[in-house]
């Protein structure tokens, strides 16, 4: 439910049909509204259904079981007629035929005069390079967006395989987003955005291409194959009824709907429009005012992906690397619209433009078929900022210098040339090629028609220096430290204003560390033996529920290697609000338990009881959206509910459990540490020290300790994702830090880049103490933790793999699993 709220919704249900609907029968918690408000409030996070008679007690059934309210609220009557019944009233405030409601409208005609604008050339006149460079860096299109990326989940499911951050440093500017298809899949999808808006202002139909090969030349870097696989919804914004603005949107939908989406043999099947994209306000002198938006083309595509595995980051990979510019503006460096013009006040005459359709298609294609053959080692495209932004943002993430030489791009005698050559914003990418691939790469390229747009740029360097030549003049030279803090600082000051500052000052401080080394990997100890394995076929899925099937034995996973013999049952325990069941579930079954799906109403409700279980895993999520402090709502529903405790009670003690609590469900097991022995010292989990949800992939220690699920992993080193608000470890109130220390019930520690003990922000995420994050008891029997292993469990869950680890299917954290598969046997 959106615009409108019922209004809408509940009309264009039943659009085929009519229906007749009781109003008062609306969950409503505010007595005070009128039939109005009630009916066309736009409350979120609300849903309409259909659903035949016979299936209500099944729906019901379900809904109670997930704490889900629902209403039913009418019924559609197949006489194509709308009522909405008052019964408070008495009334029918509704009674009209579905036609008058939402039947064909006759057209509208829209007169609309074409605004021509004069606009100055751009002027290069007294602008300095290495001004220009930290103008650019610092412009919000172009810098950091760190601050507003790590405040979101992005691992959550545990089928993200390309999020936002790349390298070992975890630098956003990944091009494309990909997820895979499924837990045991190395197909997926992909989804790339590409808007222009600035273009508009000089060119609307040339922003709206530009928009859709943005979108485009991110996709590229997704194993996708032909460009026809994409397909693309258009968000049009524009401020109808403005001089000039209703002939720039007619002009530009006609020029990416009827001309260039067939030239490239795409579609646009959906999309959304907003006409409103003006704003008026009067100011206390009462002078009117308005602001009014240039023509915007959002552009978001979608492709299937034939493999998840082989997408491409832009982080450079290698010292000694070849960097190829692809440039399908064809030498015009174009300034119109870009940044270098916004930084200098200025918006220039010619816009970039998506010329030729063939060759864009020729490019897609020639990327595409480098990366089947894996000839690539980073791929980046060019947008914001232009060839420097790109360049720099390639070894801000891999950390490698830089030696630039523009002699190889189309020479132009304008005193602008060099600016126009690192700044201009024509559709392109960078490409890195290892030495031994150039030729083959080259090759590549020239067959499929691209050698007079194919440029040779220089190589990646030891140096931590971002050099740029014309032949032998130097025309910059500046270490990457300076310029990624240029880069940065706006997400820093945007970070310190909103969340705890000396957290976001101890991240910016971060880039000053040249000696860290990001993300650390190193595997320790010696794997159990192989158990015996089978080869399953079926392709069910791995979580049972509890309250449908309490008895049956888990269904298998496709093609997946488990042990023989039976399956230790393992309660995969959620309440309302938690959302990492899934992925928790696939792996515990992928070591070979049989896992069972458990509500927390289940257990209210006696459907379920934890003695018919081996295994406890309390998931992650937000129960009750945390708004009784971390867990505790959910362990309150425990410890105050007498058979509740004691149920747990007795689970806790059998020797023969085990019981694991991850994030939210870390919070919440901590809370009942009561009733498990030896638990005693654990402490409780505050706000994090940064103020905010962290969502990070952090790197930890796993420590010397009796947990069944680390055993012969001591000493690793190992990234692991984090997504939490509430993850410090507290023990101002509650349990004995030294005590856990000495009796050797701290498990995991995060650690910085130098692989020590982490104190500060980023490093340690959430401020515990000696960063502390898994904690576990003197048998080992049951181990809290706040970072999230199951989202971790494949290699391709890995935000950042290092050259030579994890390169088949089993990441870093299957083996914890296994290790409690082990200890079961």
């Amino acid at each position: 439910i959106g615009a409108g709220g019922l209004s809408n919704g509940l009309p264009e249900l039943v659009e085929a049909t009519g229906g007749h609907f009781k109003l008062r029968n609306v969950n409503n918690e505010d007595l005070s509204m009128s039939p109005m408000e009630i009916w066309c409030n736009e409350s979120q996070e609300r849903y309409v259904l259909g659903l035949m008679p016979d299936r209500l007690a099944d729906f019901e059934s379900l809904c109670t079981r997930e704490r889900c309210p629902f209403a039913v609220v009418g019924e559609a009557t197949n006489d194509g007629h709308l009522i909405l019944e008052d019964s408070h009233f008495k009334n029918q405030p509704i009674d009209l035929e579905m036609g008058v409601l939402l039947g064909k409208t006759p057209k509208m005609r829209i007169e609309a005069t074409r605004l021509i604008e004069e606009h100055a050339p751009f002027d290069p006149t007294g602008i300095d390079l290495a001004d220009a460079i930290d103008r650019v860096l610092r412009f919000p299109a172009v810098a950091n967006k760190r601050f507003l990326i790590t405040i979101a989940d992005r691992s959550i499911t545990g089928l993200v395989t390309r999020d936002q951050m790349v390298g070992p440093w975890q630098t956003p500017v990944a091009d494309v987003a990909v997820t895979s298809s499924a837990m045991d899949a190395t197909t997926g999808e992909a989804m790339g955005m590409g808007e222009r808006t600035p273009i508009a202002i000089l060119d609307a139909p040339a922003s709206g291409r530009m928009a859709i090969g943005e979108c485009l030349t991110n996709m590229a870097a997704a194993d996708i194959g032909p460009l026809g696989k994409i397909k693309l919804s258009a968000n049009w914004m524009v401020a109808a009824g403005e001089p000039g603005e209703d002939a720039n949107l007619y002009d530009t939908v006609k020029a990416v709907g009827m001309d260039l989406c067939p030239a490239l043999g795409i579609c646009i099947p959906v999309g959304k429009d907003s006409m409103s994209m003006r704003s008026s306000w009067q100011d206390s002198q009462g002078k009117d005012h308005k602001q009014v938006s240039p023509l915007s083309l959002m552009i978001t595509g979608f492709a299937a992906v034939r493999d998840v595995r082989k997408t491409l980051t832009p982080d450079l990979k290698h010292v000694g690397s070849h960097l190829l510019l692809i440039d399908l503006g064809q030498g015009k460096n174009r300034l119109g619209g870009s940044t270098l013009a916004q930084v200098y006040n200025q918006i220039g005459k010619e816009a970039p433009d998506l010329d030729d359709p063939q060759a864009f298609k020729a490019f897609f294609t020639a990327i595409q078929e480098l990366i089947a053959q894996n000839l690539l080692l980073s791929y980046h495209d060019r947008s914001d900022g232009g060839l420097f932004a790109t360049l720099a943002e390639m070894a801000f993430a891999g950390r490698k210098g830089l030696e630039v030489d523009l002699s190889d791009l189309s020479d132009r005698s304008a005193p602008s040339d060099i600016l126009s050559k690192l700044f201009s914003e024509e559709l392109g990418a960078v490409l890195e090629v290892a030495p031994e691939n150039l030729e083959t790469v080259t090759k590549t390229l020239t067959q499929a028609g691209l050698a007079d747009h194919t440029h040779t740029l220089g190589t990646s360097t030891e140096a931590n220096t971002l050099i740029i030549t014309r032949g032998n003049t130097l025309l910059y030279k500046e270490s990457l430290t300076p310029l990624n803090r240029a880069w940065s600082e706006l997400s820093y000051r945007m970070q310190a204003l909103r969340d705890n500052p000396e957290c976001a000052k101890e991240e910016f401080d971060r880039i000053l560390d040249e000696n860290d080394q990001g993300i650390l990997i190193e595997v320790r100890g010696q794997k159990s033996e192989d158990r015996e394995t089978e080869t399953l076929t079926s392709n069910l899925s791995p979580l049972t529920s509890a309250s449908s099937s309490p008895t049956s034995d888990l269904r298998p996973l496709t093609s997946t290697s488990i042990g023989i013999g039976a399956r230790p049952k393992m309660a995969i325990f959620r309440e309302q609000g938690i959302n990492g069941q899934n992925e928790m579930a696939f792996a515990f079954h992928r070591a070979g338990f049989n896992a069972v799906d458990v509500h927390m109403t289940d257990l209210l409700s006696g459907a379920v009881d934890l003695s018919r279980f081996q295994g406890l895993v309390a998931c992650g999520g937000f129960s009750y959206g945390d708004v009784l402090g971390a867990g505790s709502g959910w362990a309150k529903s425990i410890l105050y509910n007498e058979r509740l405790l004691e149920m747990f009670q007795t689970f806790f003690a059998r020797p023969d459990s085990f019981t694991l609590g991850v994030c939210n469900g870390c919070q919440m097991i901590s809370q009942l540490k009561d009733l498990i022995p030896g638990a005693e010292h654990w402490p409780a989990f505050k706000r994090n020290r940064s103020e905010q949800f962290e969502a990070r992939v952090a790197n930890v220690e796993v420590l010397k300790s009796p947990s069944l699920f680390f055993q012969g992993m001591e000493g690793s080193l190992l990234p692991i994702p984090v997504a939490h608000g509430e993850g410090r470890a507290d023990f101002s109130n509650t349990g004995n830090l030294e005590a856990c220390k000495t009796q050797n019930l701290t498990a995991l520690r995060y650690i910085n880049g130098q692989a020590q003990p982490a104190s500060t922000y980023p490093h340690n995420p959430n401020g515990s103490p000696e960063g502390l994050t898994a904690f576990t008891t003197p048998d080992g029997r049951a181990t809290i933790l706040m970072p999230h292993p199951e989202r971790c469990f494949r290699s391709v869950q890995m935000s950042y793999r290092a050259p030579g680890t994890f390169e088949n299917e089993e990441g870093p954290w299957m083996r914890m699993f296994e290790n409690a598969f082990q200890s079961m046997n």
